[in-house]
Parts: structure tokens; C-alpha cells; sequence
């Protein structure tokens, strides 16, 4: 053999060599666990490596809709526990005491009663546009319709937040709920879906909820989230947020059956421990393989909602939103459409959905010792 056929030999080796980590450099790229392909190989694209792949929420708010506020709200919003003091306590000369004062509306916060609606009447938005699912698949009178046109959305947690500051886009809920979800490792929540023949149309996938452990792989402003991450599942603090159910996906969207009950990791202001409990929880989620973005919905717990919001947000902060405790209390069980107690007959439940976005990222679970990256190149 010559010089030149020695040299192409040679040129030709370290090629095959080099082709796997092409591979993963790809996988990278991407963001999406697979290698873009051509031709007839485009189909092997759609399935992510070994059939799954993660996904690590990023944003989340109550999903409220909003038109006119003098529309929507036309008495105006609801008051707060600054101004329901006021209202309840004038500066008219009485003499009170902290405790015939502060503490009995602190006390009212989780033992409340329909006292405050004698100073101000309680406030609800008008229409029958909400966003949400249809959890019961009926259409019943007091369901609401979609911004699309779907009739029997179940949303009457909207109807009790629907004129509420702390609840609509300019309100510091949606905005430290956020913050908090970032800042704190402890609200890290996750889903990997399993099973993944296609990510187009699947009709049956195995969705399973953690609790992540890792922080957010921010973009270059530091403001938003790339795909890509690795978060391992904490296992000795997270059992309580493993759940498991049975999903498909149609179109590019994967909706799942319900979860019967559901924690999802919750922590507010200096890291306080929380969570929410929901009931029947689905999702309806557009899937790429860089993102999942779209709608939770089901039914919250009053009394454990309740306790989440007095325990991670002190009337001091939801003083911020206008968020009384105690109103909102006596319309969440007005409005209240799940989960009948057995003996009073009583809903303790009430419908409510979330608009949540994700981002794709490598789930390392304790037995394994390498990530999904690593697995890619092997495929």
C-alpha cells in the first residue's frame, strides 16, 4: 500500500471513531434525547432513547381568564385582610385590644365563618368563558366554555379567584410562585414518560411523577430554561411525590388519565416546606422533545388548600394580592362540585386547572450510573 492509501486508511478510522461522539453532540443539540435523521430514517427520530424521556416543570400559574376587568369584575375586586380590617376596625375612637383585633381575623384564617361578608360582599367574575377540562365529561349549568368553544370545562375555582388580585396577571402569586419553584431545589417536580414508541402518536405511555433534585439550567439571560439538564429523583425525602398512570398521546398531545391523589411540591417564602394536594389530577400537554406545555386540571382539597396557602403564605404576604383567607374559605366551599363527603353530603373538593410549562431533561434515577446522555451514544 502507498503513502495515499495508507493516509486515507488512516483518515477513514479516526471517521469511525469520531462518529459516535458526532452522535452525542447531536443528542445535545437538540435537547431532545434523539438524533435528527433523513430519509428513511427520520422515523427512528420519534422515539426518544430506550423509549423515555423527562421533563422538569418551569413555570405553573392558576389558570384564570381575563378580559375587561369592568367586565369581568364589574363591582370592582376583592378586598384584602388590610382593607377588610379597616372596614371590620375603624379609627372611630373605639379602644381595641391585639387579641379583640389581629388575632380574632388571624383566627379566622383557619377557623372561618361568613362574618366578613357583612362588611364586603364577596366578589365573582361574570361570564361563562373559562380555561380548564372537561373532568367529569358532561355539560352541566354551571360549567363553564372554553376561549376555543369547548362546552363543560370545569373551572369554579376560578369563579371564587376570578376577582381576585393575587389571582390575575398583575398579582405577586404567579410571580413568587415562579420565583420560589426556581430558587428552592425542594420544588422541583418532574415527570418522565416511559414506554415512548412515538412522540407524535403514542396510545399508551406510562407517565411517572418525582420530586427532582437539581437546580434549572437557565438560558444565557438567566430568565428562562433550556433543555438539556440532568435532574436526579430524590428518593430518601420525595417518596410522597412518586405517582404513576397510564397516558396517550394523539396529535402530538398527551393526555393522561386521572391521579386518583397527587402531591405536588410546593415550598414558599425562606424555603417553607409545602405542598398541594389535588384529587383526579390529568394533563393535557403539547409534547416536543425539547418541551411540554399546556394544561393540569382536577380538583383541589379545601381544607388541605387552606393549609397550604396559611402555612407557606402569611396574611402579610397575601396582603399584597387583596387573598383574604377567610372569604375566599366560605366561597371555595360555595362553589365546591367534588368529592362529597360521606356523611354530610358535603363537597369537599372543587375544580380548578393550572397552565404549566416544562422542559425536556435527562432523569438519573439512583440505580443508574450513568444519565441518559451517556445512554444516547450507545444507541
Amino acid at each position: 500500500m502507498n503513502n495515499s492509501g495508507k493516509y486515507l486508511q488512516s483518515r477513514l478510522s479516526n471517521i469511525s471513531r469520531i462518529l459516535p461522539r458526532i452522535a452525542v453532540a447531536a443528542t445535545l443539540l437538540t435537547g431532545s434525547g434523539t438524533i435528527l435523521l433523513s430519509g428513511s430514517d427520520a422515523a427512528l427520530a420519534e422515539a426518544p432513547p430506550g423509549g423515555r424521556i423527562g421533563y422538569v416543570l418551569t413555570n405553573r400559574m392558576y389558570a384564570v381568564y381575563e378580559t375587561d376587568e369592568s367586565v369581568q369584575c364589574p363591582d370592582g375586586l376583592n378586598l384584602g385582610p388590610r382593607e377588610l380590617f379597616a372596614k371590620r376596625f375603624p379609627d372611630d375612637g373605639t379602644k381595641r385590644t391585639v387579641v379583640e383585633t389581629q388575632l380574632k381575623l388571624e383566627g379566622e384564617n383557619w377557623h372561618s365563618n361568613a362574618e366578613e361578608n357583612l362588611v364586603a360582599p364577596y366578589r365573582e367574575p361574570q361570564g361563562n368563558i373559562s380555561y380548564g377540562l372537561n373532568l367529569d365529561g358532561q355539560t352541566g349549568p354551571n360549567d363553564f366554555q372554553s376561549p376555543d368553544g369547548e362546552d363543560g370545562i370545569d373551572n369554579q375555582f376560578y369563579r371564587v379567584v376570578g376577582c381576585t388580585n393575587n389571582y390575575m396577571k398583575a398579582g405577586s402569586l404567579r410571580h413568587f410562585v415562579n420565583v420560589f419553584m426556581v430558587q428552592y431545589n425542594s420544588n422541583r417536580w418532574v415527570f418522565e414518560l416511559t414506554g415512548v414508541d412515538d412522540l407524535t402518536n403514542d396510545d399508551e405511555v406510562t407517565l411517572t411523577t418525582y420530586r427532582g433534585r437539581d437546580p434549572l439550567l437557565a438560558d444565557a439571560t438567566g430568565e428562562g430554561y433550556i433543555p438539556g439538564g440532568t435532574q436526579r429523583i430524590d428518593m430518601r425525602w420525595g417518596k410522597e411525590f412518586i405517582m404513576q398512570i397510564q397516558g396517550k398521546i394523539v396529535d402530538g398531545i398527551l393526555t393522561t388519565e386521572p391521579i386518583e391523589h397527587i402531591k405536588v411540591p410546593a415550598s414558599s417564602t425562606f424555603n417553607t416546606n409545602g405542598y398541594e394536594s389535588y384529587l383526579g389530577l390529568r394533563f393535557q400537554l403539547a409534547l416536543t422533545p425539547k418541551a411540554a406545555k399546556g394544561t393540569m386540571a382536577g380538583f383541589m382539597d379545601i381544607d388541605k388548600f387552606r393549609h397550604w396557602r396559611n402555612t407557606t403564605w402569611s396574611t402579610h404576604h397575601q396582603s399584597y394580592g387583596q387573598e383574604s383567607a377567610s372569604s375566599m374559605y366560605s366561597a371555595l366551599h360555595r362553589h365546591a362540585d367534588g368529592y362529597p363527603d360521606a356523611v354530610t353530603g358535603q363537597n369537599t373538593a372543587i375544580s380548578m386547572a393550572q397552565e404549566v410549562t416544562f422542559v425536556q431533561t435527562y432523569i438519573m434515577h439512583p440505580s443508574e450510573k450513568t444519565n441518559q446522555v451517556a445512554a444516547a451514544s450507545l444507541n
